[in-house]
């Protein structure tokens, strides 16, 4: 394939979890990733500034969906129930991403340093979100409480449905762990 065939970021995305998969990501090189992908590694370097990013691309379209979730709200939903809209808008997303988004886990999951990331990658999902709640007329301390909360129990339902792929879809999940947050929080 050459470089002018539509796509590359895709194509680059799609060889490097193909690669961390079969080889591992510390013997995955740029150029390996490239060249299965039909590029140059210059090409590589235009879409992605490393190579750790390529697994983290996704990262932007989550926290848009997010914070757009909360946005869309209703205006009188208390600040835990329009992050649960943003949330459940960012779980429909990887949710759709399926067997890809296991197989990203699982490679974050193998590194040290790619564990790292993600966790910053979660720490920008929750400054987003708390500004979005922000927007909306919460108080500052409430909206970051929210959002660390809610992006916490995100993350937990993540890891569940990524524990079981005949389960339910991710944004139901995400729903079942938010309910056990609010009753953790404020038992009936």
């Amino acid at each position: 394939m050459g470089r002018w065939e539509p796509d590359a970021r895709g194509r680059l995305q799609q060889a490097a979890m193909e690669l961390f998969v079969e080889h591992g990501y510390e013997r995955t090189t740029t150029a390996d990733i490239a060249a299965r992908a039909g590029l140059s590694e210059r090409t590589y370097f235009r879409h992605f500034p490393d190579k750790r990013e390529v697994l983290f691309d996704s990262t932007h379209a989550l926290d848009t969906l997010v914070v757009e979730g909360i946005a869309a709200a209703p205006a009188d939903a208390a600040p835990l129930d329009a992050l649960a809209a943003g949330l459940r808008a960012g779980a429909a997303m990887l949710h759709g991403l399926g067997d890809h988004a296991r197989a990203r886990t699982a490679v974050i999951a193998s590194q040290g340093e790619l564990r790292e990331r993600e966790l910053a990658k979660m720490s920008g999902l929750v400054a987003a979100s708390a500004a979005a709640l922000v927007e909306r007329g919460v108080g500052e301390a409430a909206a970051l409480l929210s959002a660390e909360a809610g992006v916490a129990a995100f993350r937990v339902a993540f890891d569940r449905w990524v524990a079981t792929p005949a389960g339910p879809p991710l944004p139901d999940v995400v729903d079942a762990v938010l309910a056990e947050l609010r009753q953790v929080v404020a038992p009936a």
